[in-house]
């Protein structure tokens, strides 16, 4: 069976409130030709998009994931999913995922220059082998995100807090990193807070709390921290939000960056300087991010 599968999605109202959108979903071939040269997501960028985790064939968050889609077509004055109908794109797509770990992506793009319509599809591979860095860590260097803490709500049309195909500044933070001789990256705001990483949230173990930034801060809500919080306090532990400094980091007694497909990596050095990590907890959290949920 091939590795890679995509569907258009014909996206419908949201007053379309038919049991089984399946015939809205048009399996595509991977090698041929499917965009038109008009589209924008290509363009410009100009659309939004969730990676869903799925193992053996289920996919996990999906609920969060699709209202995620939704906020950031908000934010971005799109035109809103019907949630349902992407529930159900999401389970097409993951039923022809291959065993063991796959990625389905979903986007949502504005559509054609001066179309009626947006262009939806998704898509369904295999994920990358993450175990060494999940058993390893990273090391992360942090980079200067070229704005104060509180430019979020200032300018919401900097859409700092929607998932966008935008995604040339976080690919271009992993290029930078690893020219300092790092893996990954942490943004920092000029007045000297930390948000998040480029396709991961941040989440730091201070004493017996756990805590990540502000999502007002104009990042994004992580859907992986939130399973990640729910695990955590099933165990009893603190959870919450907070306004951390880059002080707070490298004074942390461990810290994670937690997405959904490469799941919980410990961050082992901070800037050069070694960070503290916590093999047995970093090893319980990605064989609960492992099961079905």
């Amino acid at each position: 069976m091939p590795q890679r599968h995509a569907l258009m999605i014909a996206p419908v109202d949201t007053t379309d409130a038919r049991d089984d959108y399946s015939g809205t979903f048009t399996p595509m071939d991977v090698t041929a030709p499917a965009l038109s040269v008009g589209e924008l997501s290509t363009q410009r960028g100009d659309g939004v998009f969730e990676s869903i985790g799925v193992i053996d064939g289920h996919a996990n968050e999906v609920e969060a994931h699709v209202q995620r889609l939704a906020h950031s077509a908000s934010l971005c004055d799109l035109p809103a999913p019907n949630l349902e109908q992407w529930r159900q794109a999401v389970a097409a797509a993951a039923a022809l995922a291959p065993s063991g770990e796959a990625v389905v992506k979903l986007i949502l793009s504005r559509g054609v220059e001066h179309g009626p319509a947006p262009t939806a599809w998704a898509t369904v591979a295999p994920a990358p082998d993450f175990a060494t860095v999940r058993r390893e860590g990273v090391r992360i260097v942090t980079l200067d995100r070229g704005y104060d803490l509180g430019a979020g709500e200032r300018a919401p049309w900097l859409l700092l807090g929607a998932k966008t195909l935008s995604y040339a500044v976080n690919m271009a933070a992993l290029r930078e990193a690893r020219r300092r001789g790092a893996d990954d990256a942490v943004f920092v705001t000029r007045d000297g807070f930390v948000l998040e990483a480029p396709t991961a949230s941040l989440i730091l173990r201070r004493g017996d709390e756990f805590v990540t930034p502000e999502p007002s801060a104009g990042i994004l809500h992580g859907t992986t921290q939130l399973s990640v919080y729910e695990h955590l306090a099933a165990q009893g532990l603190r959870t919450g939000y907070a306004t951390l400094t880059a002080s707070d980091l490298v004074k942390a007694d461990a810290a994670w960056l937690v997405s959904s497909i490469r799941l919980a990596v410990a961050i082992t050095a901070v800037d050069g300087a070694p960070l503290a990590s916590d093999p047995d907890l970093t090893a319980d959290l990605n064989a609960f991010l492992l099961s079905p949920r």
